[in-house]
């Protein structure tokens, strides 16, 4: 929330990398400069009443539960080393509980609801149409 208002003014902001593989922020940062619009992603980006707050268009991307996790199963093994065990595991115990406490219900403060997990050509041309409305004003 604090980037977001320094961006908001004008300013630059220095924003921590995270590295999945290790559970844990690296030692260097990603620059990233002020802009007219600004995108914050993330799953429980929405669960924050103080984030919404400075949130102009809502967002949520709606994806069934088998895709997010045929995706979450492919790009942990692949991209991460990790096993299929421990990835169910991981799912079962963490995942699962917690997209159904914090996210799910989150998606009731979204402005739009993008079904088919945002392959959707009709809900991004509406986005497209209001952020190229943003840009120009």
């Amino acid at each position: 929330m604090r980037h977001l208002d320094v961006l908001a003014k004008g300013s630059s902001v220095e924003v921590p990398v995270y590295d999945f593989t290790t559970h844990a922020r690296r030692h260097e940062t990603q620059r990233v400069e002020p802009r007219k619009v600004i995108i914050v992603e993330g799953i429980l980006v929405l669960a924050e009443p103080d984030l919404r707050r400075r949130i102009d268009i809502k967002l949520f991307v709606d994806t069934p539960a088998d895709i997010r996790f045929m995706r979450r199963l492919t790009r942990d093994i692949r991209a991460r080393g990790r096993s299929l065990e421990s990835v169910i595991e991981q799912y079962i115990t963490t995942v699962r509980p917690m997209h159904e406490e914090f996210v799910e219900p989150s998606k009731r403060y979204a402005d739009l609801i993008i079904p088919e997990g945002g392959e959707n050509q009709v809900a991004l041309d509406a986005i497209i149409s209001r952020i190229e409305h943003l840009v120009s004003a």
